[in-house]
């Protein structure tokens, strides 16, 4: 099985002002694609080269490093292009909307603790909603590097349905070090569409 490089579902200066096309360019076809060329290399004549990316990634703890970091860097990425439209809906609905406040208590509380545990990400990471794998419920967490809750390493573990990229790459260009502003603009192209077919999805399989 050989990865590739997902396309996008936009140009890349379809969600200015919010994120910008260079860093678009730039964090698509260089720092996406690189983890796609080192997780190809890194899984070619192993055990690994004919599962899908997914079941690898839960097994995290045993996998050699250049897997887990550039296959993480691979399906963090593809999730965060997939959940990102220069026309999204301005909040969930139907059964992810409920979920939300059941889990949160109103949608304007979970961005809030969303935003948090993205702001408070030491250094280089992410900030996720999750499905938890034990109870079928709505969470939030944040992983370093490029760890996801699919991996058997993190204190919560379970399927990603939204997630922000903190690493600078992300936002340097156009944010600098105003980690915060970015995070205010990513609300502004979450494609609350996709996020929920994700989390039915996800339900379903729990």
């Amino acid at each position: 099985m050989t990865h590739q490089l997902p396309t996008l579902s936009f140009e890349y200066d379809a969600l200015e002002p919010f994120i910008d096309a260079d860093t678009m360019r730039i964090h698509h076809s260089k720092h996406h694609q690189g983890y796609v060329n080192k997780f190809n290399n890194a899984i070619k004549g192993t055990k690994y080269a004919h599962q899908s990316i997914g079941d690898i990634l839960t097994s995290a703890s045993v996998l050699p490093t250049a897997i887990r970091n550039n296959g993480g860097g691979h399906y963090n990425h593809s999730l965060f292009w997939d959940i990102l439209s220069p026309n999204p809906q301005e909040k969930p609905q139907g059964k992810l909307a409920e979920a939300i406040e059941n889990a949160f208590g109103s949608f304007d509380s979970f961005k809030q603790s969303f935003a948090d545990a993205a702001g408070s990400q030491f250094g280089s990471g992410w900030a996720w909603l999750v499905v938890r794998r034990d109870n079928n419920k709505l969470a939030i967490s944040s992983t370093p590097n490029q760890d996801n809750p699919l991996m058997d390493t993190t204190e919560i573990q379970g399927t990603p349905i939204l997630g922000v990229d903190v690493w600078e790459h992300a936002y340097y260009l156009n944010y600098q070090n105003k980690r915060g502003d970015y995070l205010d603009a990513f609300w502004n192209v979450v494609d609350w569409e996709a996020v929920a077919k994700r989390y039915e999805q996800a339900s379903e399989t729990s």
